[in-house]
């Protein structure tokens, strides 16, 4: 059974983000330039994917194809270096890749939601 997000309230009465346990949680261990993924469960539309990684890792995430280390040049790229969370629609796949030889651990935890950004 999924979890549906539901922030806490805070003293006054507002929301905070102490989150409900979720029972949608990913984690496992990167090895150098390998890129590992998920798929984000079917079984809602819309989810807020939470990501936790290894202090000092330099975990680089994609969203829309399969992740790689970028160059070290500047220049556009589709990765995103630790993002601390994100929007995603079921059936999306999300892609890690990390260039560290310290094997970090990465976890995603995944909370249904409404699709507040209109996400398409």
């Amino acid at each position: 059974m999924s979890t549906k997000l539901s922030m806490t309230r805070d003293i006054n009465g507002y929301n905070a983000f102490g989150l409900i346990p979720t029972y949608d949680i990913y984690a496992g261990s990167l090895t150098v330039s390998t890129e590992q993924h998920i798929t984000v469960p079917s079984n809602n539309e819309y989810w807020l994917a939470i990501f936790t990684y290894s202090p000092g890792a330099n975990i680089w995430v994609d969203f829309t194809t399969t992740a790689t280390v970028p160059s070290s040049t500047v220049g556009s790229v589709s990765v995103v270096l630790n993002p601390s969370a994100r929007q995603v629609k079921a059936g999306s796949t999300i892609s890690f890749i990390t260039a560290d030889s310290t094997s970090p651990f990465i976890c995603i935890e995944l909370q249904i939601l409404n699709n507040y950004a209109s996400l398409t």
